[in-house]
């Protein structure tokens, strides 16, 4: 992360986005909030939940209808 940081600093950028498509570990969260690096880390979990939000390479396989019992409709009849 302190290299990131680093690049991000010479090359004058103001955040960046590091990715993996494991976990990070607790002292890669720590080291990048201590540096206080605009820099969003997004882990593999998380970035299934973005893929499937924006359907980035995740198209969807089937569209479902789902139906909601109308509790009084048999009560008017």
């Amino acid at each position: 992360m302190h290299e990131f940081a680093g690049a991000l600093q010479s090359r004058q950028g103001d955040r960046g986005v590091f990715i993996t498509t494991s976990r990070f570990t607790a002292d890669a969260v720590a080291n990048v909030e201590a540096l206080r690096a605009r820099i969003e880390l997004i882990d593999g979990p998380r970035l299934a939940d973005l893929m499937t939000k924006y359907e980035v390479g995740v198209p969807p396989e089937q569209k479902v209808t789902l139906y909601r019992l109308h509790e009084d409709y048999f009560e008017n009849l």
